[in-house]
């Protein structure tokens, strides 16, 4: 597959190792991909055992969790949490509460943790931990026993200077709430070992909306570099209706571009006259959801249940920002066929491999979930700050910070795509810029 025998071997290693597991050897054969200058420009790497090592997660800790519902009945649920890389700080990263939640996809998850963190120029590592709990239709005694039960393991593994982990999908305030609750009356601790925490314990303002929102200030620092141009006046398609897709859907329309589809779980709609921003913001705010709103207010708007059918919509920029496994090759065919000159990523991968080799040979733009979606976790690590210092900085204090960071987080994947003659091959930059700062602190610290 590789020029590099030593990158051949290191996956088929992987895929030796990972049975069963494609989600994670799809996301190490996308890093993989960005390595053979770096490799055949850096013996150390391969005489150090660099990669064979940073593909193998440091720890990785699985666990029953028995719960009780509200008819009294016991259910069993498994925990994780993969602890990957520490190289750089404590790790960091998400706990995901979904009936999709498995290992592959956990694994995959944490490794992309590991280069998205490193890219935000803040110390902390790569993690990434959940349940195939589903707390959708639960009811909210439910979902705290589940939480306790949950942290009642979790919280021996975890510390503010050891793993800091954070919400997402199926893991919101709520979730959060009873999590650090629990942990806290087990410790006996008030510490910021959770992020995403409510500002009246110790979260930050800006945190719902700092991945969304950096998404947004990441595609417009992208667009003024390559192309000299903005969001303005741009036809953007977003995916997903939960937290990251509805504040892209608020920072895209103050930015001044036209939204013309949006989708959730139950389907897609499209207005090429742009949709209704106020109504679908109010109901993914409220319900998390807003295609059966949608389309009951307006009938008339081209709509369906297959969400793939949204890429076929004509648009300027396409923000996939649902889940992993968004985007294969038809679809980002039929992006390129309707006009999308764009994609960012608001998700963690959810362009296939193969479909991002299909943009990059067309010439369409690609900002990788890695360094477009970093917002999220940024924001996190600036939580972990205030709470360390025990200080609150104020809403436009952190969007401030955050616009700063995902600039930041431009150059760095341009200055290194740049610096291997691809600057358009932003994925690539992503991965080398993120990687080395990481393999660095690998070599420094010795075999650990």
């Amino acid at each position: 597959m590789y020029n590099s025998e030593y990158l051949n071997k290191i996956l088929e290693d992987v895929k030796r190792s990972n049975p069963n597991q494609p989600e994670f050897i799809n996301a190490v054969v996308e890093f993989l991909d960005s390595m053979e200058e770096v490799v055949e420009k850096d013996p150390r790497i391969e005489a150090n055992a660099i990669l064979e090592r940073f593909v193998v997660p440091e720890r990785v800790i699985s666990f029953r969790v028995c719960w009780v519902d509200d008819n009294g009945k016991i259910r069993v649920n498994t925990g994780y949490r993969v602890q990957f890389n520490s190289a750089i700080g404590p790790y960091k990263g998400g706990l995901r509460f979904d009936k999709s939640v498995n290992l592959s996809i956990l694994k995959f998850l944490a490794f992309e943790q590991i280069v998205k963190n490193s890219l935000t120029g803040l110390p902390i590592g790569g993690g990434k931990g959940g349940s195939d709990f589903d707390p959708i239709g639960k009811s909210d005694g439910e979902v705290m026993r589940f939480c306790q039960s949950f942290m009642a393991e979790l919280y021996r593994h975890i510390g503010p200077n050891l793993d800091v982990p954070a919400g997402d999908i199926g893991v919101g305030g709520r979730e959060v709430g009873y999590l650090f609750g629990f942990y806290k009356k087990l410790k006996n601790d008030f510490s910021g070992v959770i992020t995403g925490k409510g500002v009246e314990y110790g979260g930050s303002y800006a945190r719902p909306e700092a991945t969304g929102y950096g998404v947004m200030y990441f595609a417009s620092e992208m667009l003024k570099v390559l192309r000299n141009d903005s969001l303005k006046g741009k036809k953007i398609i977003i995916s997903g209706s939960g937290k990251v897709a509805s504040f892209a859907l608020e920072k895209a329309n103050t930015l001044g571009a036209t939204v013309v589809a949006m989708s959730d779980r139950n389907g897609w709609y499209y207005d090429p006259k742009g949709i209704d921003v106020e109504f679908a913001l109010k109901n993914a705010k409220a319900k998390g959801e807003t295609y059966k709103a949608y389309i009951e207010k307006y009938p008339n708007v081209a709509h369906g249940e297959n969400n793939h059918d949204i890429w076929n919509v004509p648009c300027d920029i396409a923000f996939p920002c649902a889940t992993q496994k968004e985007i294969n090759v038809n679809d980002a065919m039929n992006l390129k066929k309707n006009g999308c000159f764009m994609v960012c990523e608001g998700a963690n991968m959810p362009t296939d491999v193969e479909a991002i080799h299909y943009l990059h040979k067309e010439g369409v733009l690609f900002a990788p979930g890695k360094a477009a979606n970093g917002g999220g976790v940024a924001v996190s690590c600036l939580e972990m700050s205030q709470d360390a210092m025990h200080l609150s900085w104020t809403f436009e204090e952190v969007d401030e910070k955050l616009q700063k960071i995902m600039k930041d987080i431009f150059h760095k994947c341009y200055d290194a795509a740049t610096l291997y003659n691809e600057p358009t091959n932003i994925a690539k930059g992503a991965n080398i810029a993120g990687f080395k700062k990481v393999y660095e602190a690998m070599l420094a610290e010795g075999l650990v």
